[in-house]
This record gives C-alpha cells, sequence and structure tokens, in this order.
C-alpha cells in the first residue's frame, strides 16, 4: 500500500467523463507497425463479428462493428471502432495518485513506464448510444482482438479507470461475458483516511457504461474483502442493467463472504474523491465511517 498523502480535488475535470469514450493504450518497449489490413479485418471479425474498413492510412485504421447499432435521433450508423498508428510514449499524465491504485501492476508499473517508449492508441466512436452490456461485451472483444493483433505488447493501460494490466494477462485470462469489461475497465481503488481509522474503496469505469461506480467509506473490516464485495456488485449491476434503486438493501460481507443475513443500505451519492461522478454509495452498518444523508 501506498504511504503517499494525496488531496481530494473534485474540481479535477482531467478524469473520464460518463459515457466518454473507451480509451486504451498498448505499451511496447519497440516501435510496431500497424497490420495489414486483411489481417487486422480477419482478427476483428474472429472476435468481434462481421466489420468493415471504412478508412486506413499512414495514422490509423478504423472498422465499423456492423453487428453493433448506435441509434440516435437523426439515424442509425454502426460502432466505430479506431486503431492509430505507433507513436511515441513519454508516460505524461501519469501521475502519484493515478500510479498508486494501479494494483493489478504493482511490481511491475515502474519499469512498465521506464522501459516502455512507444504506444498504439485504440478506442471506440459512438458506442455510448448502445445498451450498457452490449458496450461492455463489445469492448471487451476489441481488447482481445488487439491482444492478438499485437503479440509484442508488454501493457494495457485503459484511461476511462487508470487500470494498467500487464499483456499477458490479458491474453490469459480466463473470463467470460460481461466480466471481462470489469477486468479491464472498472479498477476498484483504496484509499486510508489520514488522521484516522477510516478506509475508502470505490470504483472507477462503470460510468463509462452511464452505470454507476460504487462506494465504501468504513472502518475494522478487512478491505480485501471489501475489495471482492464491490467486484462482486459491479458484476451484478452491469449483468441486470443496474437494479438497485435509491435506499434499497443489499447482502453485506460475514466473514468475507457476501450473506443475506446482513443488509446494506445503498443511497446514490456524490463521489467523496475524485474523478467526479455520481456514485452508489453503501452504508456497511455498524462498519460504516461518515455522515450519510
Amino acid at each position: 500500500m501506498s504511504n503517499k498523502v494525496f488531496q481530494q480535488n473534485l474540481d479535477d475535470k482531467k478524469g473520464p467523463q460518463p459515457g466518454g469514450p473507451y480509451l486504451i493504450q498498448m505499451l511496447f518497449k519497440e516501435p510496431v507497425d500497424m497490420p495489414d489490413k486483411d489481417e487486422m479485418t480477419a482478427v476483428m471479425e474472429k472476435h468481434i463479428g462481421a466489420v468493415e474498413c471504412f478508412c486506413r492510412d499512414k495514422k490509423m485504421t478504423g472498422f465499423a462493428a456492423l453487428d453493433h447499432i448506435a441509434e440516435f435521433q437523426d439515424g442509425k450508423c454502426p460502432v466505430q471502432l479506431m486503431v492509430m498508428k505507433c507513436d511515441k510514449f513519454k508516460g505524461k499524465g501519469f501521475d502519484a495518485f493515478l500510479m498508486s491504485q494501479m494494483w493489478d501492476c504493482q511490481e511491475d508499473r515502474e519499469r512498465i513506464f521506464r522501459e516502455c517508449q512507444y504506444q498504439v492508441v485504440a478506442t471506440d466512436m459512438l458506442a455510448a448510444a448502445l445498451p450498457a452490456l452490449e458496450r461492455a461485451n463489445l469492448d471487451a472483444d476489441f481488447v482481445e482482438a488487439l491482444a492478438e493483433l499485437y503479440p509484442t505488447c508488454e501493457a494495457f493501460y485503459f484511461q476511462n479507470c487508470g487500470k494498467l494490466l500487464l499483456a499477458e494477462n490479458v491474453r490469459s485470462h480466463q473470463i467470460e461475458g460481461s466480466d471481462r469489461f470489469i477486468r479491464f475497465g472498472v479498477n476498484v481503488r483504496f484509499f486510508n483516511i489520514e488522521g484516522t481509522e477510516d478506509m475508502l474503496i470505490d470504483t472507477v469505469g462503470m460510468s463509462t457504461l452511464f452505470l454507476p461506480d460504487l462506494q465504501y467509506h468504513f472502518h475494522d473490516v478487512d478491505p480485501n474483502w471489501v475489495v471482492n464485495h464491490a467486484y462482486n456488485v459491479v458484476s451484478y449491476i452491469l449483468e441486470h442493467d443496474n437494479p438497485i434503486q435509491n435506499d434499497e438493501t443489499i447482502d453485506g460481507i460475514k466473514d468475507g463472504d457476501m450473506s443475506r443475513e446482513i443488509q446494506w443500505k445503498c443511497q446514490y451519492e456524490d463521489a467523496l474523491i475524485q474523478p467526479s461522478r455520481g456514485v452508489l454509495d453503501i452504508n456497511m452498518g455498524e462498519y460504516a465511517s461518515g455522515i450519510r444523508r
């Protein structure tokens, strides 16, 4: 755990915005060429289904995901998946606050940022118009296609949630369905509140799908139990299109596992820690800290 002290800053507008693009940075030790059009198309079709390469030049390649149609007031069009050319990576914007929450790469994060001098950026476009579950699965399919197309990729950084994953962990995962989006696109963060015994755990990344992130403000509980609880709850929210209403209760934790014997109350509130966003605050009963409305 990091001992560095950070300041709350809810005026920070640099963070991801609800419904924003799913921005992927693939990091490399050496420069890499863009795969040829036929190879890219074949791998995209293998993971995503029907695609059409609608643009390709020295700067980027763009695919229309023909099975994923975004509907707008003035018409419909397929979601677009864009892959940029390889560029220099200088590690700008990766401050101590972001790096402190890269739990999946704690031992490798500094080495990755030191050794990786190149990046390929990829993103979805128009995908905010899709239902949450459809977008989650499409974005996870896109990540898996990229992992296959770029075998020398060292690590993936997901801007929407601040998560850094070794590329080998992206390629070798055994997760299925929408939980892949949770693995790639949702980060569970942990903070000690200075001068108190209180802790705060929250999630970042669910707002990409216009779904609520979670927040727990608590004391006297193993934080690893709360992290597991958070991953279970965001998975449930995504799979069921957020059925949790204000002032409803969800199963709490008993001896590390979710238990129906314990019910915790949920309230929609503003996040206590940046980025500014709405969260589902989970009141942990006797372990709760802070004041709820």
